[in-house]
């Protein structure tokens, strides 16, 4: 804790020489001054002058203030008086704040008149009561103790237990008395300055108790005082301020009466003049040595205090002092001070700084006061832009923002870069800071009179062109060009009416070159359009882009009445210049589907109200040429969506576009039905022609089908023959097949919604069930197809099929579509399996050999792992919903530790699902993971284990792993955790040894792997484990110690410790103070855990046979390809006859009861045996003392343990996250849960470092 010598008020008069120092630590009774001409004589407690002490009658209501405030208590209650009740302290007076603070300090100023000490001794008792103690000083305490010793009286009597005080405590009463107590030092400095604060009394003892209570270690008066000393300094800037202002005036005034000619002079106005001159001086040092003292008693300690808040208090007033007072304050003195602390450890305080900064850099006359700090700091400053804390982030970018207006030079162009990239952040606030910015850089340095001279000689209608060229540059420059809607969004707030000025872009896009003046060149065409589609899309939705914001806000009825104002505009301008855009740009296909995007933010009831059909004829001939001059799945599907928009039912224009979309379906329909005739008619002779033609009309045919109903043109059909004619005679390209599985894809959704909508036949379903089975029988086919896109097309729509066409089609009372179900077979169920390990498990080495040399290396990586991630998540999503056989998950599982940072996050969310839907059938897969890559161990180094391999610590690994998962509530996974012991154990003693019994079984060293879920059995659980285990063990086997048998050792030592520590946790959010005794109170938990537990127990043991195990799995009859080959032929018993690992999913009638229940059900027949022996020979102590015998011997050391087991069990759960690569926390979203990008999207985070390691010179 910083200490600090109590302050020294400084004689004004001797300032140039020695210094007579008035110490205000010393008893306030051993101050005795002489008189000083000019100034009261200072008083002395207890020995006032008779006209001092001398007091006028008071009135009864004065007589009750006076008692109470002499006697009143500082623990926050009020005190009242028997009239009406009212808050008699003045703590209780300023906390409610019923009366104005105007009125409350002029009665304690009448008071002080009367009797300076009682007068004192209540705004003591008031900051001691403002700070929470509970104790009170005394009159006799004030006049004979020191401050000190007050002090440290008063921290004897603080109560420190809840560690609230008044300016921590929540609420609204109390924010309010934080506000009232800063206004009440502030009033009482304003109504004392002409008189009071001059008395070396009332102001020394004040700053005397404020400097002691803020070198106490107590945080609460430290906290309180320095708040009440920086508010009063605060208060005494503004009275210093003040003199200052009447100094100057009083020194004109003499100047101006010397000046006169000697008959004109007044002397006696000059004496007075000089007289006045001489008592504002004296007043004004006066003060300086009041201000002197209290900031370097006070500030100068506490600014680099350890509690952040009361840093923050500091770095804000001094702020205040700097912009109040700037000839004074506003120097280099000071300003180092802020200077240091923006490098502080808290946002807050750093937040102070740049806040208090702001107001010194919006006063343009302060700056050349400001150049050297600048200069000094401003690196500091533009690196803060890049904070942790966003707040901050957007107030540094403000502050540089106003370095900028200030001075040109003062930022370099590194400088500016720096905050240029940041109107790409994710986090709004930075961004629009940034564009702020960026706009103030850009667009503010330009002349408008030569912009418009520049417009009316090219014959432009608006001055902007030059700006809107800029911007695209910049946009070029920045190599972002994913994130036009990012660049928009940020300068959306301070160039509004730039972004809006869409006449003077269409202006940029359709001029003619002429002669001295550069147009726009293709990329910059290209990035105008975008961008003018994001200002098009950000007008119109009125909303952030996706990535931005926390979603769709109600607008209020004036941004509402501008949305509006802005679509109609929009609108009314692009009906009649889109036709003309896409005719100069229909060859571009990247233009083009920009520009397709704009229709669908008009208001398109303008068509028909403008009598502006002609327009829209014009759009609808420009978009059929587009169809038909480009095959780009994103300019079809522009197109298509277009004419989507465009047919909406509620407008009137849909007729007319209708008309036009049939014809252009017509005509595409009738040619791929003669290209398909053909190409199937000249099979292997087809030409390339004929292969262009069928895929172009097939493409076209396939983007409109995405958001049309085509069914009535039967595409199904032709695209149906194309894939048959490709499976028997191999040879179909594989572009025609992928796009044949989705336009047959899009038609047997179609035909879908007609039933669902509609009141269907059995002959409609018959034939969709018809439809729907032969397509996945294709799709299946192509499963085996060469081509790899076809194969991925193919997997990826018989995953949406199965999850469409699955038993929850008929949820919701559609029972009538039960024909439309589809399961999967085992056999279909294999092979969309060995898709997922043969296409989606490879090593990234082996996907990208073809990729080497390529400049687009790393693109073409993502892409394909997140084509991959695809292909995972439809497979996982088939096992979530119970379409696919939980025992495949097995196979997933097993790569959860290899492919983490792949796919952790999808194997993980899928192991959390399938245990939400049965947690033993969960629990018997990943022990069937981990026996699977056992026997693949086994099968690779033989029946000899190297247990120090990494193969083997990988296993480990990976159990320990799923060993956490099942998270810290037992009871909940009790069952489960058993079952998977069961299971693991008899997979381990399953296949003896052929050598002899005396060798350990094949499988025994699974038991190492098996001790990593041992921790998550309960005490109880444990022994019925161990018990279950010696059932497989032989008496020699119990003896031996070779290290071939060390699995066994560890996994029984892992059962049989840790019995009188047991781990379970009762409910997962359960808290209670940590104790080592427990008391009385206690007693009834123990009880009702007591109960929970066996009635938890006698679930188990009640259940009988027709309770069954949910669902039967089986092994998979094949698994990877990849895995087939290069098995080496090892004498194994084979793996898929294992009746402890995969058997064990049949439906066993034998399996139906709860294998725990059985157990216990032996355990409870015994105990129960020996329980009614026990009573009988006990029976003379009475069946209560029995029974609270045998619930003290059986729960209460549960209960004893369960809290610090718990928080054990946390801190060791955090120390295995440590060490792991951190399995249960989310990505980087921690900081604040702002919307992530795609990865290959702009993420703000590369940029956001941690500025807050940065050392303080002055720590």
């Amino acid at each position: 804790m910083i200490t600090s010598e109590l302050p020294v008020l400084q004689d004004s008069s001797n300032e140039s020489g020695p210094t007579d120092a008035v110490a205000l630590s010393m008893s306030i009774g051993e101050i005795e001054d002489p008189e000083v001409k000019g100034k009261k004589k200072r008083g002395r407690p207890g020995k006032q002058t008779p006209a001092a002490n001398k007091k006028p009658r008071k009135t009864p209501a004065e007589k009750a203030v006076g008692v109470a405030r002499g006697r009143g208590k500082a623990n926050g209650v009020a005190q009242h008086n028997g009239d009406g009740g009212d808050p008699v302290t003045l703590f209780e007076v300023v906390k409610l704040g019923k009366s104005a603070m105007q009125s409350v300090v002029d009665e304690w100023i009448e008071s002080y008149k009367q009797d300076r000490d009682l007068a004192l001794l209540d705004l003591i008792n008031f900051f001691i009561q403002c700070s929470g103690c509970k104790g009170t000083v005394r009159i006799e305490m004030f006049r004979n103790m020191q401050n000190a010793e007050i002090i440290r009286k008063m921290t004897e009597e603080f109560d420190e237990d809840s560690g609230d005080y008044p300016l921590t405590m929540p609420g609204p009463l109390w924010k309010k008395f934080r506000y009232n107590f800063c206004e009440f030092i502030s009033v009482l400095i304003r109504q004392c300055q002409y008189s009071i604060i001059y008395d070396e009394y009332m102001m020394d003892t004040v700053i005397s108790l404020l400097t002691g209570l803020s070198d106490s270690q107590v945080r609460a008066f430290r906290h309180t005082s320095t708040l009440a000393a920086m508010k009063l300094m605060t208060a005494l800037v503004n009275v210093a301020l003040n003199l200052s202002i009447h100094q100057d005036n009083t020194q004109r005034q003499y100047e101006a009466e010397r000046n006169k000619i000697p008959g004109k002079r007044a002397n006696d106005k000059l004496e007075l003049l000089l007289q006045k001159r001489k008592e504002l001086q004296e007043n004004q040092d006066e003060i300086e040595n009041m201000m002197n003292s209290i900031f370097k008693g006070i500030f100068v300690h506490r600014y680099r205090d350890a509690i952040a808040e009361i840093r923050a208090i500091c770095i804000e007033e001094i702020g205040v002092w700097m912009k109040m007072y700037s000839d004074a304050f506003l120097n280099d003195s000071y300003l180092k001070y802020v200077g240091w602390t923006l490098h502080d450890r808290q946002g807050e305080v750093r937040l102070k700084c740049l806040k208090a900064l702001q107001n010194l850099y919006t006063n343009r006359e302060l700056f050349p006061k400001l150049e050297l700090f600048t200069n000094r700091f401003k690196d500091r400053v533009v690196s803060m832009t890049l904070d942790k804390e966003y707040d901050v982030a957007v107030e540094a970018i403000r502050l540089v923002t106003l370095i900028l207006q200030g001075s040109e030079d003062a930022l370099s162009n590194e400088d500016c870069e720096n905050v240029y990239h940041l109107v790409y952040s994710a986090h709004r606030p930075v961004a629009v800071a940034a564009g702020e910015f960026l706009h103030r850089k850009l667009f503010s340095r330009h002349d408008p009179l030569a912009e418009e001279a520049l417009a009316k000689r090219r014959g432009r209608s608006s001055p902007n062109g030059n700006l809107i060229r800029m911007l695209v540059l910049f946009f070029l420059e920045s190599e972002l060009h994913e994130h036009a809607a990012y660049l928009v969004d940020s300068l959306w707030e301070s160039s509004q009416e730039l972004l809006k000025d869409w006449e003077c872009m269409t202006e940029l896009l359709t001029e003619e070159a002429v002669q001295g003046e550069e147009v726009l060149s293709d990329r910059q065409e290209s990035a105008l359009i975008e961008l003018m589609v994001c200002t098009i899309r950000q007008a119109a939705e009125a909303h952030p882009p996706v990535g931005r914001g926390t979603g769709k806000r109600v607008l209020t009825a004036k941004e509402r009445k501008t949305q509006i104002d802005d679509k109609n505009k929009l609108t009314e301008h692009f009906i009649m210049t889109l036709p003309m855009l896409l005719s100069k740009y229909q060859a571009d296909s990247e233009k083009v589907a920009n520009l397709l995007q704009i229709p669908q933010f008009f208001d398109l009831d303008v068509y028909s109200a403008g009598r502006m059909e002609k327009h829209l004829d014009a759009l609808l001939k420009q978009i059929r040429l587009v169809v038909e001059k480009h095959i780009e799945m994103d300019v079809l599907e522009a197109c298509s969506k277009t004419y989507s928009i465009l047919c909406s039912e509620e407008y009137t224009i849909m007729n007319r576009v209708d008309i036009a979309r049939s014809q252009l379906i017509d005509e595409m329909t009738d040619r791929f039905a003669h290209s398909v005739e053909g190409l199937l008619q000249e099979a292997e002779e087809a030409d390339d022609d004929d292969i262009y033609n069928v895929l172009s009309t097939l493409k076209r045919l396939t983007a409109f089908h995405n958001a049309h109903d085509l069914t009535r043109w039967d595409l199904f059909g032709n695209c149906y023959r194309l894939l048959k004619a490709g499976i028997e005679q191999g040879s179909m390209p594989e572009q025609i097949a992928v796009q044949a599985l989705q336009c047959s894809h899009y038609s047997v959704l179609w035909q879908l919604v007609k039933i669902t909508e509609g009141a269907p036949s059995k002959d409609d379903l018959v034939a969709l069930r018809r439809v729907v089975k032969s397509f996945l029988a294709v799709c299946q086919q192509c499963l085996s197809n060469v081509n790899t896109p076809v194969k991925e097309q193919a997997f990826m729509l018989l995953c949406d099929l199965l999850m469409i066409f699955s038993h929850q089609l008929v949820s919701g009372g559609r029972d009538g579509l039960q024909p439309l179900v589809f399961n999967p077979d085992m056999t279909l169920q294999n092979e969309l399996l060995n898709f997922v390990l043969d296409h989606v498990f490879i090593d990234q080495d082996d996907e990208s050999q073809s990729m080497e040399g390529d400049e687009e290396d790393e693109a073409n990586k993502i892409e394909a792992l997140h084509k991959r991630r695809n292909l995972l998540a439809a497979f996982c999503k088939l096992i979530i919903f119970d379409i696919v056989d939980m025992h495949a998950a097995a196979d997933i599982f097993k790569h959860y530790m290899k492919y983490y940072n792949d796919y952790g996050d999808i194997i993980k969310e899928t192991l959390s699902k399938t245990r939400q839907t049965d947690k033993i059938l969960c629990a018997k897969t990943l022990i069937l993971s981990l026996q699977q890559l056992f026997n693949e161990l086994l099968q690779d180094q033989g029946p000899n284990l190297d247990r120090t391999s990494s193969h083997v610590s990988g296993i480990k690994e990976l159990a320990r792993r799923f060993a956490l998962t099942f998270g810290l509530d037992q009871i909940k996974t009790r069952e489960a955790v058993a079952t998977l012991h069961k299971n693991g154990i008899e997979f381990a003693f399953k296949f003896q040894n052929p050598r002899g019994p005396e060798f350990p079984p094949l499988n025994l060293a699974f038991l190492e792997v098996l001790s990593e879920f041992s921790s998550k059995l309960i005490r109880q659980d444990k022994k019925t484990v161990h018990s279950y285990l010696e059932k497989f063990m032989s008496e020699s086997m119990s003896e031996r110690r070779e290290d071939v048998w060390l699995p066994l050792i560890s996994y029984r030592n892992s059962l049989q410790t840790g019995g009188d520590e047991d781990h379970m946790s009762v409910t997962s959010g359960s808290s209670s103070k940590a104790g080592s005794v427990r008391s009385k109170k206690a007693r009834p938990p123990v009880h009702k855990k007591r109960i929970e537990e066996s009635s938890v127990e006698g679930s188990w043991m009640l259940r009988n046979d027709t309770l069954q195990t949910p669902g039967a799995l089986q092994t998979p009859q094949l698994t990877s390809t990849v895995l087939r080959e290069n098995r080496p032929a090892e004498h194994m018993p084979d793996p898929d006859s294992e009746p402890g690992s995969e058997n064990d999913f049949v439906h066993n009638p034998q399996m139906q009861m709860s294998w725990l229940g059985q157990q216990k059900m032996e355990e409870v027949n015994r105990k129960d045996r020996t329980g009614m022996n026990y009573i009988k020979a006990r029976s003379n102590q009475g069946v209560r003392q029995t029974v609270r015998g045998l619930m003290e011997d059986d729960a209460e050391p549960i209960f004893e343990d369960v809290m610090m087991s718990s928080r054990g069990q946390l801190e060791d759960m955090n120390e295995e996250f440590e060490d792991t690569m951190v399995i249960d926390l989310p990505p980087s979203r921690n900081r604040r849960e702002r919307a992530e990008l795609r990865p290959d999207f702009f993420d703000s985070a590369a940029m956001i470092e941690d500025e807050s390691g940065f050392s303080m010179p002055m720590f």
